[in-house]
């Protein structure tokens, strides 16, 4: 599919460096930048995307799992394991689980290389300290790290240019729920800037056995001059959690909901990325940006092995243990003309992950290592005539995964080739209308590889046993249009996602509790998003974000539904404002979705209602949630066992959360 529009991005390219020869140089660029805005989307490019703002997170994150903040925005469906808002917590994009995900926090990436997955919780009530969030519907533009193939979520680290303040909070709620944190901004003050914000998050959990217990420093200093910007960030995250990612039977579910599959399973993980980072500004008319990262993670979590099986459980428990460092560095540089920007950048970083099993009374059972290196650059640009913005953007990736344990394999090397190309129109000054299409390659993870095995297995002959290792692709339409005024914002795009030899969950665990996968001949996902907030007076608001999804697996000749892919989702708001006061409700409509290849057990369509209140006086600011006010009793994930039972993950009732602010400069 690439050859088809090589020549087009090319010509596109060489065009634009031509015309740009003719302009004028800007007299002066915006102020300098502290964070890395080089992959974020702008009003006019002509890609799918929805920002959320400083200002709504303070709002709406009380410590809770960023996937419920992120289930308010059109196709994103989430879960959780223990049924409530904190610990483990999942969301898929489009159906597309979140290892097809890209996720970054000022460009450094947040994705595990080996199995691409981002685990927030790692970093408990991390947004409450970003300064906002993009999110990218379809491939978007060039990322760092694994493919943004789904799409892409992209944080932003804390403003250093806000005004002195420290905030101190907590709260607390349902199933014995509670958070406590700090907050401290200096401004900038003699070029400098240092923002720190700690928390403490705990939960029993709605299941039993499952609570939380989660801690979490977010550290980010500045330098600020002329031409230079110089800026450090540091997260540091410690968890420990009672276990419940296995699903329970329906049976057993009418007995108890709050029964937890798991049997005396717990983790304990520590997370720590630090970020170097530069914004140097050459002359009026380019920047360069630069950054250095290092990640490390150490942890382990119990697996009960008979239990998984069905079997009576005895003293047998495995352990498997990681320690991992990821060490990385990306380079852009931007240049810009009067109706011409122009950024290309590079990209690269290796990674090596111990595995230890172990089991209770055997000790240690293996241990192996896995290696995983990419390198990336990518060029983009976009060229303005009068109402018309032409995009283009590609992306060459190379990634390589290696293995040492006690069966030998050899090195797997990818090679990607990236294209994106698009146009924008504004038909008026606050309505655009735009069209894109591109095209992104991923990658197998190593759970794909190794099906399921955290030790990779021999086949008869002594090979290794590898179950997926050719990358998929997608090839991505997007048509939209964008509006903005002080009354109305609406976003309503159509998409068409084409997939060549797709990976997808075939609503199976493996032996290390993450989920299978299978892949497939041909398969497509299209649909309708929308979201929409529309001030219908002084007072009062509505927000919706919707989605209609249609998507299709053909596999032997026979036509399916991809597993945990409902076709509608309605997230409908009405807020209620008065001087210091607002009150919110807001209903979620999902309808039903398959939970096995087969299509013949389903997740029931459902109905949530919550609410919100909130109150400032003085330096005070007091909130209430209520959730699942009607007290629906819904799953909203699930898979068929091997034994043909239907297991699924129970959500909590109703429940109510509390929380109090006091800020001071």
């Amino acid at each position: 599919m690439i050859r088809y529009y090589i020549p087009f991005l090319l010509f596109f390219f060489t065009t634009l460096g031509l015309n740009a020869q003719n302009t004028n140089v800007l007299d002066s660029l915006n102020q300098l930048s502290e964070v890395t805005v080089t992959y974020q989307a702008e009003k006019l490019t002509p890609i799918t995307f929805q920002n959320f703002t400083n200002h709504d997170l303070k709002i709406k994150s009380v410590g809770q799992e960023p996937s419920f903040i992120l289930s308010e925005t059109p196709s994103i469906t989430n879960y959780s394991d223990a049924g409530n808002s904190q610990g483990y917590s999942y969301f898929r994009l489009r159906g597309i689980d979140q290892t097809r995900i890209n996720m970054t926090v000022d460009g450094v990436p947040m994705n595990e290389p080996e199995d691409q997955g981002a685990y927030f919780s790692n970093y408990s009530d991390i947004f409450n300290s970003v300064s906002k969030i993009q999110i990218q519907r379809g491939v978007g533009t060039s990322k760092n790290g694994v493919a943004s193939y789904a799409g892409s979520i992209q944080l932003f680290s804390p403003n250093l240019h806000d005004s002195t303040k420290t905030t101190i909070g907590c709260g607390y709620g349902s199933f014995n729920s509670l958070r406590a944190f700090a907050e401290y901004n200096s401004g900038i003050k003699n070029h400098k800037a240092l923002y720190v914000r700690t928390s403490e998050v705990y939960s029993d959990g709605y299941k039993y056995k499952s609570s939380n217990n989660a801690q979490s420093v977010f550290l980010s200093g500045g330098l600020f001059y002329e031409k230079t910007t110089w800026k450090i960030n540091l997260l540091v995250g410690h968890q420990q959690n009672q276990l419940a990612w296995l699903g329970v039977k329906d049976s057993l579910i009418e007995i108890d909901r709050r029964l937890n599959a798991n049997k005396n399973e717990n983790d304990n993980f520590t997370q720590c990325l630090t970020q170097i980072q530069n914004h140097w500004q050459v002359n009026n008319s380019s920047s360069l940006q630069s950054s250095v990262y290092y990640t490390y993670l150490k942890g382990n979590y119990d697996f009960n092995l008979n239990n998984f099986l069905g079997l009576p459980t005895t003293n047998e428990l495995y352990n498997y243990a990681f320690k991992s460092n990821l060490v990385g560095l990306f380079s852009n540089y931007t240049f810009y003309k009067k109706h011409f920007k122009f950024t290309t950048g590079i990209h690269g970083d290796i990674y090596e992950r111990d595995h230890i099993g172990s089991e209770a009374t055997s000790g240690q059972l293996y241990m192996n290592t896995g290696y995983k290196n990419e390198v990336s650059i990518f060029s983009k640009a976009d060229y303005t005539i009068k109402r018309l913005l032409l995009f283009a953007d590609i992306q060459y990736r190379n990634a390589s995964f290696d293995y040492k344990g006690s069966v030998q394999m050899k090195k797997i090397d990818w090679n990607f080739l990236n294209p994106k190309a698009g146009l924008s129109f504004a038909l008026a000054n606050n309505l655009v209308l735009y069209y894109s299409i591109g095209e992104s390659g991923r990658e197998p993870t190593r759970n794909d590889m190794f099906g399921g095995n955290d030790n990779l297995l021999a086949d008869s002959s002594g090979k290794p046993n590898l179950s997926i290792k050719t990358p998929e692709y997608v090839l991505d339409h997007e048509f939209g249009i964008r509006h903005q005024s002080k009354k109305i914002n609406v976003g309503l795009n159509f998409y068409y996602m084409d997939f060549t030899n797709e990976i997808v969950l075939d609503g199976k665990l493996g032996k290390n509790g993450l989920a299978l996968t299978n892949k497939v001949d041909q398969s497509l996902r299209t649909g309708i998003e929308l979201n929409l907030t529309y001030k219908l007076s002084k007072s009062f608001t509505l927000i919706n974000n919707s989605s209609f999804n249609y998507s299709s697996i053909k596999e032997q000749k026979e036509t399916f539904i991809p597993i945990l892919t409902p076709p509608l989702i309605i997230n409908q708001e009405v807020i209620y404002s008065f001087k210091h006061f607002s009150i919110s409700g807001s209903v979620r409509f999902q309808e039903k979705s398959y939970i096995d290849f087969a299509n013949s057990n389903l997740l029931d369509s459902y109905f949530l209602l919550n609410a919100r209140g909130l109150y400032d006086i003085g330096r005070f600011q007091f909130s209430i949630f209520a959730n699942n006010i009607t007290n629906s009793k819904y799953f909203n994930n699930g898979y068929v066992d091997i034994d043909g039972s239907k297991k699924y993950f129970v959500q909590a009732p109703t429940n109510f959360y509390v929380s109090v602010k006091y800020s001071f400069k």
